[in-house]
């Protein structure tokens, strides 16, 4: 299975260096001095990497075969991929490619939505939930929320908190609603 490692974005300076969007959660053990890395599209790789440095919380490299801003602008957009063996998993960890596409539950089994994506963040990752109305919900992905992810059934499940999906939001504003009907109601008697 290839795991994207980092993809190449705009070139930096004159002398072929690129700004990577890293996509590894160890870039330090992926993108080293020397590392050989396939490309998506192939034609285009094996680069190997000569240089990486950190700046203002961005990642640049610099790569053996791009030498000039030319060849490097070239391969904006480029994946860095890797070969992964099932056995480098770990365990209650899953790639982006295996969430997309799994059905969101809540805990009584009811649709919440789709995933759609994995959006990396400092604290925790947010888990991407298209609902049926097409609104895209970002839910925090911590075990207390998202309690149980089974790939075989196709499915997350998720104990979201209160009006966190737009479901919740109508059926709070029904109950007050609903209340202030009543309301009026009795007043009418």
């Amino acid at each position: 299975m290839k795991l994207i490692v980092a993809i190449i974005g705009a070139a930096h300076g004159l002398k072929g260096e690129v700004k990577l969007d890293v996509r590894t959660d160890s870039p330090q053990r992926r993108l080293y001095p020397g590392a050989t890395l396939e490309t998506e599209p192939a034609d285009v790789g094996p680069l190997v990497v000569t240089k990486t440095r950190e700046y203002k919380g961005m990642t640049f490299a610099r790569f053996e075969e791009i030498n000039d801003r030319t060849t490097a602008e070239s391969l904006r957009g480029v994946q860095l991929v890797i070969e992964t063996d099932e056995d480098d998993v770990e365990e209650d960890a899953w790639y982006a490619h295996e969430l997309v596409g799994l059905e969101a539950l809540d805990p009584e089994g009811y649709e919440l939505g789709i995933v759609v994506g994995l959006q990396p963040m400092p604290a925790q990752d947010l888990l991407l939930v298209r609902e049926p109305d097409g609104r895209v919900t970002q839910v925090p992905f911590v075990r207390d929320i998202v309690t149980e992810v089974d790939i075989d059934d196709h499915c997350v499940i998720i104990d979201a908190p209160q009006g966190l999906f737009s479901d919740d939001e109508l059926g709070e504003e029904d109950e007050v609603l609903g209340t202030a009907d009543e309301e009026s109601e009795t007043a009418d008697e």
